[in-house]
């Protein structure tokens, strides 16, 4: 069985770290809407790579985490129009 929280290390990326850590950032931001150049978005890469650093290195696993620190688990991006129905 593959373990997805692994010891965490003490050395420095490589690309291919980096380029995991991206893709589940561009994922959530994407997904909940978050423009790349906010608070928000600084706040979700700084969770990503500190779990990753911690050892939650298999993407889905990070991508929940990192929702769910965030409070967007399950959050969906909601359109102007769509909110002042409701």
């Amino acid at each position: 069985m593959v373990h997805a929280i692994t010891k965490p290390s003490s050395t420095l990326f490589d690309s291919r770290d980096l380029a995991v850590c991206q893709r589940v950032f561009d994922d959530i931001r994407s997904g909940a809407g978050i423009p790349r150049e906010s608070e928000e978005a600084e706040r979700m890469a700084a969770i990503t790579v500190e779990l990753y650093r911690q050892g939650v290195r298999e993407p889905s696993h990070l991508r929940t985490m990192v929702e769910a620190a965030r409070g967007l688990f399950g959050r969906q991006e909601i359109s102007p129009s769509s909110a002042k129905q409701q």
